[in-house]
């Protein structure tokens, strides 16, 4: 059997807007606006949404202003900082919304295992007096210490060794150089120009010939050919549909927008207020003829090069899943692989949904790992932990496994991290939910916990009293045997934590007796059990009060408010819905 660690999760108050409910098939509209009234219904931690709305107090912020927990789904995020996780240098937003969310630098991980590249000369070191004082020169591979894999299988080797992104980007595998968008939309301009101004004819009458980058017939990467598309389709766009009154200059809202006045009286009128411009036939669009304009002519013969590559090199010349999704194009073997840029990291801050106010906020510097605000829940809410009361006998395997039908006494735990006098309620439902019903009783529902201040500032108040207090409770216990629960009383108290007691008698898990005995579900399943349903799982609805210093404004500290002023304490409430994770019930 596998270990059981009791847990506590607590609900966040942004899943109260949806409707809880038992079966997800049953949320019909009448259904679902009822529930939403029941605002006293007891929480199933075993319903389908209950996954969704639990976590530990750990993952949890907490909102100053709203008084509220925040869970991971009722925050918004906001980059503060963009950096590289190998060089740590940080990454303007600019350079990330034109380059991309890669580094621009000479940071690289291989294709083959991701591990780092380094930079490495072709050419042997110098040996003999003085050579560590010289410098090595090109060409420059990027080399793999983890694998031995090196770009210069690839064919890729690099005139300097800084600046290898930059680099890399302009030169094919196997060494041919990368046209770069801008150096296309150039030829591409001038090809427009000169088609416009008519075919060039020479002396003999032949037409001037191309240059070697205008190549209609190029194959193109998949890069080249979406920029010359887009290109393509904008120079068409902006030809098919001429400007009018509602339109910007470039007519970005032209062609097939419902702001234009000439479409929207066609749709009205039939085109009979529309201008004359409007009636006239407006030019087609066509369809990309070559390379230069985004068409991209596969031939039968480069799928027979595939298949015959395959066929000599074998499946272990193919590049893996990973791999593939690692690559920014796809590929098909492993020499098509090429370096991969190092992926961006970033630093982000949290905002409250609600009101907006800052929850978290890194450090800017990448080098550090502090916060300038961090509002954790665990320091603004009450800890809670659970343990078996009884030690564990010599023959029980596991003080969390508990005997069906059998009351087991647990002991709650409630930590407070304020700096206040806290007043707990704590309510459980008799009868847990679910098919199996263990019952639950909490001998004391109501305590105070005592402020978390400074240990020995507590030690010297109590002085003696701390002392005779613990000997009378030692004599007690020793004349009555053990120390007894008694019902409206805490267990244990300390200076700022309180222990009270929980009795459980976990339910039956055998599907064996009297259809009457049973429930619909259990009826229904007919006597399966389902996953992690042995699991003793006790919902808990606390309620935490205290009084603290009320916020006031930066203004009203200037206007010289009184001494009686800065000693105004508001009341402040938190209640939240927990599960507590208690042990798991033996089978019969």
């Amino acid at each position: 059997m596998s270990t059981f660690m009791p847990y506590a999760y607590f609900q966040c108050p942004c899943t109260d807007s949806f409707p809880q409910s038992r079966n997800l098939g049953d949320e019909s509209p009448v259904s679902v606006s009822s529930s939403f009234d029941q605002d006293d219904r007891t929480f199933d931690p075993r319903a389908p949404r209950a996954n969704y709305s639990l976590y530990p107090l750990e993952h949890l912020l907490y909102c100053e202003d709203c008084h509220q927990i925040r869970c991971p789904r009722c925050v918004l995020d906001e980059i503060v900082t963009w950096y590289c996780p190998n060089c740590l240098f940080e990454v303007p937003s600019s350079t990330v919304k034109s380059e991309g969310n890669r580094c621009t630098r000479s940071c690289f991980q291989c294709p083959i295992c991701i591990a780092p590249l380094s930079v490495s000369s072709v050419e042997p070191h110098p040996e003999g007096l003085g050579a560590e004082n010289l410098t090595v020169g090109g060409p420059y591979v990027l080399n793999c210490a983890h694998c031995y894999w090196s770009s210069k299988e690839i064919g890729i080797q690099f005139d300097k060794p800084n600046g290898i992104f930059a680099q890399l980007a302009k030169i094919k595998n196997g060494g041919e150089p990368i046209i770069t968008a801008r150096e296309r939309r150039k030829d591409r301009e001038e090809r427009n120009r000169d088609t416009s101004a008519g075919p060039a004819v020479d002396e003999d009458g032949v037409q001037e010939e191309r240059a070697a980058n205008l190549d209609p017939n190029e194959i193109l990467d998949a890069e080249s050919q979406f920029s010359n598309l887009k290109a393509f389709y904008q120079s068409q766009l902006a030809e098919a549909s001429p400007t009018s009154a509602l339109t910007f200059s470039g007519g970005d809202y032209g062609y097939g927008s419902p702001g234009a006045l000439s479409r929207i009286m066609g749709l009205y009128t039939g085109g009979s207020f529309a201008d004359k411009k409007s009636k006239s036939k407006k030019g087609m669009m066509r369809e990309a003829q070559d390379a230069l304009e985004g068409l991209q002519i596969v031939s039968p013969t480069s799928e027979d090069e595939i298949i015959n590559r395959l066929q000599t090199e074998g499946w272990d010349s193919t590049a893996s899943t990973v791999q593939k999704d690692e690559q920014s194009t796809y590929t098909r073997f492993i020499n098509d692989l090429r370096p991969i840029a190092h992926l961006l990291r970033t630093k982000r801050a949290k905002r409250c949904k609600t009101c907006r106010h800052i929850l978290s906020k890194p450090e800017p510097k990448v080098q550090t790992t502090r916060f300038r605000i961090r509002l954790v829940a665990l320091n603004c809410i009450p800890s809670i932990s659970i343990n078996p009361l009884s030690p564990l006998l010599p023959g029980q395997k596991s003080a969390f496994l508990v005997t069906p039908l059998k009351p087991t006494q647990f002991l709650l735990t409630f930590t407070n991290p304020l700096f206040e006098i806290v007043k707990v309620n704590i309510a459980t439902p008799a009868q847990t939910p679910g098919r199996f019903a263990n019952k639950v009783t909490v001998l004391c529902p109501q305590f105070e916990i005592g402020a978390n201040t400074d240990a020995w500032e507590e030690a010297l108040r109590e002085g003696s009293k701390g002392i005779e207090r613990e000997k009378r409770r030692t004599k007690a216990e020793a004349t009555e045997g053990q120390h007894q629960a008694e019902a409206g009383k805490v267990w244990e108290r300390g200076r700022n934590w309180v222990s009270v007691v929980v009795e459980v008698v976990p339910a039956s898990l055998s599907f064996e007796g009297p259809d009457f005995m049973k429930s619909e579900e259990m009826l229904r399943d007919g006597g399966a059990l389902r996953e992690d349903e042995d699991v003793l799982e006790i919902p808990v609805f606390v309620r935490v009060d205290w009084e603290a210093d009320a916020a006031h404004d930066e203004s009203g500290g200037l206007s010289g408010g009184g001494r009686g002023e800065s000693e105004v304490r508001e009341k402040r409430e938190l209640a939240y819905w927990c599960v507590l994770g208690v042990g798991r019930i033996a089978q019969d």
